[in-house]
């Protein structure tokens, strides 16, 4: 075989009976109950969100592939992905042309420029997020509230935790996604659904999600010393959809166990100290984007050596 007969390609390779395609599969499948929920909870709106966002990430892929004369690729459902993860962290309050302008953003700056998915340097739709937040602070930045909530202000329980006379929802509402937020960052038991099939099927680790949401858990208890508020913080803003779904990223995180959890001990304390000491009531976009880059020093750091290697 000469070199020019090799076969190279991202990852996964041996030992592994999934190829790139199936896991993103998995993926999508697991992001149903949440894509659901925030339809059931946020109306018509909600999918007009969805679907913009998919078919802008999955139509910028196939342009960007026509015209750089790439292999077309859209066929390994990444795309898909990132469109769809993108619109879950967006709220209602959020124009169609923006969610556009995100997934085209993510696809064409964020992963094709770099060589498409396995070569990228951040998650695509983590980037994307925090790219909106800043060209559209306005309409990104806070939540909406579902439209089945009687709700006088619009206000995220992220904005009522800490504030004297506030009313929060029950922890049980917040499980369920009777509160202000991103259309699918409210219903916990939706994520938690994805995080447990993702498990099953062997695609993610448990170590990252629950390292990252544990981090925050007990950095807020040691803050406050209150257990009630330390669960707001777990359930608020969009924690266990970053954690399950964007920290456990193949591409942007370390492949080596200590690695990952090194990231998400980082994700989790980047997330309380910008929520706690930071004037942005939310953190795990730019936690994550954080530690994404500090990803290939982790994987230097606990890679082991060969045995009798120097």
């Amino acid at each position: 075989m000469t070199v020019n007969e090799l076969i190279m390609s991202a990852g996964p390779h041996i030992h592994s009976d999934a190829d790139g395609r199936r896991i993103m599969l998995d993926v999508i499948l697991a992001l149903l109950p949440a894509s659901i929920a925030a339809v059931v909870l946020f109306g018509l709106q909600a999918l007009w969100i969805i679907l913009t966002c998919v078919l802008c990430a999955v139509v910028s892929e196939f342009l960007f592939n026509l015209i750089a004369r790439r292999k077309q690729t859209v066929g390994d459902l990444s795309a898909v992905v990132t469109g769809l993860l993108l619109a879950l962290n967006l709220s209602t309050n959020v124009p169609l042309w923006q969610c556009a302008v995100g997934a085209v953003f993510a696809i064409v700056l964020v992963k094709c420029a770099f060589g498409g998915m396995g070569h990228n340097f951040a998650n695509p739709a983590i980037t994307a997020r925090v790219f909106m937040l800043m060209a559209f602070t306005s309409t990104v930045a806070g939540g909406a509230i579902p439209a089945a909530v009687d709700a006088v202000s619009s206000a995220t329980p992220l904005d009522l935790i800490g504030v004297e006379g506030a009313e929060l929802p029950s922890l049980m509402d917040m499980l369920l996604g009777l509160r202000g937020g991103a259309i699918g960052e409210t219903c916990i038991l939706a994520l938690l659904l994805g995080f447990v099939y993702l498990l099953v099927r062997r695609v993610i680790h448990w170590q990252t999600p629950v390292i990252f949401v544990g981090t925050v858990f007990v950095c807020y208890l040691i803050a406050t010393g209150s257990v009630s508020v330390a669960l707001y913080e777990v359930l608020a803003g969009g924690l266990v959809l970053g954690a399950v779904f964007m920290a456990t990223d193949y591409t942007t995180t370390p492949i080596t166990a200590e690695g990952r959890m090194l990231f998400a001990l980082g994700c989790g304390l980047i997330t309380f100290v910008i929520r706690r000491f930071g004037s942005y009531p939310e953190g795990v976009s730019y936690s994550i984007l954080c530690m994404n880059i500090l990803a290939p020093w982790l994987e230097k750091w606990t890679r082991r050596k060969p045995l009798g290697g120097v």
